[in-house]
């Protein structure tokens, strides 16, 4: 029993189990951190907190099943930095969407509650220029892209496997999106989360929805630069994840349907690197295949020992006893032939008939 509970803990999570830590993570995120900021009028630092403690609590509490993304934008770091599949993507990025929708949709259900409550323009929306803080277009999407830029390269840092401190991660990724939230809240509302940018766009009216481009535009940005900057400047711990990185195709050994080399193909490569598992056949009948370790092929079949020649004058090699109990003759088409022995004085062996 301890055996099978063991073995049950220690299993991968499954696709079901990322897309629902997923969908409750940002629930969370956007019912929690949106609801302060409707809750307090946008107050800078209740709101920053309210946004980084809800991605610290819920990374330590379902981050050991999905990583705790809860953010498009990680995820796509996450696969441009060789941490993720991009078959995986489609699956975080509708447990994201789902998530977010459902936490503003609860979220806009209990604020009816309050007699001539209305959600147009007044539900944490992001924005900028005249339904904003009057900040350019252009100057908005460069905060977003620099601080997205920011988190994802925190995110990657602090989860990376030569991190002295793994348990210390989700608290430096709470604090580095309340230290955004401190210093953007006043300019965009702070996204560097498309999907929470959705939720609150959805349920604001129009004009944010106009808006909502920019904040998803900007943060993925963000993301790509990080996930294509941190591997080349600090490097890996090992090697990346079958089909992620830049390479979109399905890395070589993998088996279909699955997204991941076969065992045997993996221990080949850890026996014989750069080796094919089976020697090519040889392009002549005289050059002997050479196994991965250059020693010759051993041969298939055992050599057969040589035949033996009759010498000159004797007879050939005798037959089986007869039920008689005489010598055993020589076979028939052994005997010499009388008077036809060769020139050279070598007898001439009878074929058979």
């Amino acid at each position: 029993m301890a055996d099978s509970a063991l073995a049950l803990t220690a299993a991968e999570p499954t696709g079901g189990q990322k897309f629902f830590a997923e969908v409750l993570g940002i629930f969370v995120l956007v019912f929690f951190g949106v609801g302060t900021a409707l809750a307090t009028g946008g107050e800078v630092i209740t709101t920053g907190l309210a946004f980084g403690l809800t991605v610290l609590v819920m990374a330590y509490a379902v981050g050991r099943i999905s990583g705790g993304h809860f953010n498009p934008a990680v995820t796509i770091g996450a696969a441009l930095s060789g941490r993720l599949a991009w078959s995986q993507t489609p699956l975080y990025f509708g447990g994201q969407l789902l998530g977010g929708l459902l936490g503003g949709a609860v979220l806009w259900g209990i604020w009816q509650g309050f007699d001539g409550f209305s959600s147009d323009g007044n539900f944490g929306q992001n924005s900028f220029g005249d339904y904003g803080s009057g900040l350019a277009w252009w100057s908005a999407l460069l905060v977003e892209a620099v601080t997205t830029f920011v988190f994802l390269l925190v995110i990657l840092a602090v989860t990376d496997e030569r991190n002295e401190h793994p348990a210390l991660a989700p608290l430096a990724i709470g604090l580095s999106l309340s230290m955004i939230h401190f210093a953007t809240i006043s300019l965009t509302g702070t996204s560097v989360n498309p999907a929470r940018s959705i939720a609150s766009a959805v349920f604001a009216g129009s004009d944010a929805i106009m808006q909502l481009w920019l904040f998803i535009v900007a943060p993925v940005l963000g993301a790509v630069f990080a996930g294509v900057a941190y591997p080349a400047l600090f490097g890996r711990a090992g090697e990346p994840v079958p089909g992620s990185g830049l390479r979109w195709r399905r890395a070589p050994g993998a088996v279909p349907g699955y997204g991941a080399p076969d065992a045997y193909q993996q221990q080949w490569n850890q026996q014989y690197p750069g080796q094919q598992p089976w020697p090519p056949l040889p392009p002549h009948q005289w050059q002997q295949p050479q196994y991965p370790t250059g020693q010759p092929a051993p041969q298939a079949w055992p050599q057969q020992p040589p035949v033996q020649q009759p010498q000159p004058g004797q007879p050939g090699p005798p037959g089986p006893p007869d039920q008689s109990g005489q010598p055993p003759q020589a076979a028939p088409w052994q005997q010499p032939w009388p008077g036809n022995d060769g020139e050279d004085g070598q007898t001439q062996v009878r074929p058979p008939t």
